[in-house]
């Protein structure tokens, strides 16, 4: 067989079109119109000697010859992506373009004080735009693009086509008020059912990982508030004999900065936090955002071991 007379290009057309799943998608993503990708892959057919992908009632489905080739281009392609990442060098980091991190509030507060700084001296380009997860991965933008990354330590289940690193293990401890009248002789489980609580709910859900735990035991809490933010709760636990349930980093942060708050450690048996960075397979070989990944997952470790 002859390279010479092989058109290289369309085994990127393969390797995408095999990512997506769905004509549409390819064809936006390569900035092809869709006669040009169909075009494309008529002759990837020809060349292969095989439909590849037929047309199914939601995008497009792989032959079992196309899920034969494809680890294959995939290695390909990213053997490509590397040798052209090298000869780019670190001229990447000079281009101007837009990354969404869907996030919460806690990780704000967490990571972007020390990942920004970063970001501005060697990408000045780039510019951060978070969004809240509302709870919830979001899977649609991860796949159509209009999100490059997302953070939080409630995602499960994750599709074949996602990516996940790991940056943040954390436990849980009680937040209150250093005059908590209910709390004169220290912080166990009947102190704690006591008093009236917030939590944080992104869902609107007051059933949270606490209330699991209680309910276990037959117990439940008096709930006062739900809110839909990890920080602004620990603005209310002031001078009340309210408590709050959150992750250590987010107590640490509100009693550093109020005198008149004490962390507890607290009296119910919780798993910890796992915090991970989700991304789709589109970005996972983009150098620009393959670096800011490793920028966090630094930042994390710093934070971690802080």
């Amino acid at each position: 067989m002859n390279i010479t007379n092989k058109d290289l290009n369309l085994l990127l057309v393969f390797h995408v079109v095999y990512q997506e799943r769905n004509a549409s998608l390819a064809a936006t993503r390569m900035a092809l119109s869709q006669p040009a990708l169909s075009h494309k892959l008529n002759k990837l057919r020809h060349e292969f000697g095989d439909p590849l992908f037929v047309r199914a009632p939601r995008g497009l489905t792989p032959t079992p010859r196309a899920h034969e080739l494809a680890p294959l281009v995939q290695r390909l392609v990213e053997d490509m992506q590397a040798f052209y990442d090298l000869c780019e060098g670190r001229d990447f980091l000079a281009r101007a373009e837009r990354i969404h991190l869907y996030t919460t509030d806690y990780i704000e507060q967490t990571l972007l004080p020390r990942l920004l700084p970063h970001i501005r001296a060697q990408a000045p380009e780039l510019v951060l735009i978070t969004h809240n997860t509302r709870g919830l991965l979001p899977r649609e933008e991860l796949e159509k693009g209009t999100c490059d990354l997302a953070i939080a330590g409630f995602f499960a289940n994750l599709p074949d086509t996602f990516h996940q690193q790991r940056l943040l293990s954390e436990d849980f401890v009680v937040l209150a008020a250093h005059d908590n009248p209910l709390l004169a002789d220290g912080l166990n489980l009947d102190a704690f059912l006591a008093c009236e609580h917030l939590l944080t709910t992104l869902t609107g859900d007051l059933n949270g990982l606490v209330d699991r735990a209680l309910e276990a035991r037959g117990l439940t809490r008096r709930i006062a508030a739900g809110l839909a933010s990890f920080i602004a709760p620990t603005r209310l636990v002031r001078g009340s004999s309210m408590l709050l349930t959150c992750l250590r980093s987010v107590a640490e942060e509100a009693v550093a900065r109020d005198a008149e708050l004490r962390l507890h450690a607290l009296p119910l048996e919780l798993p910890r936090v796992e915090v991970m960075q989700i991304w789709h397979e589109r970005t996972d070989a983009d150098r620009l955002r393959r670096w800011l990944r490793q920028q966090i997952q630094q930042v994390a470790t710093e934070h971690a071991s802080a």
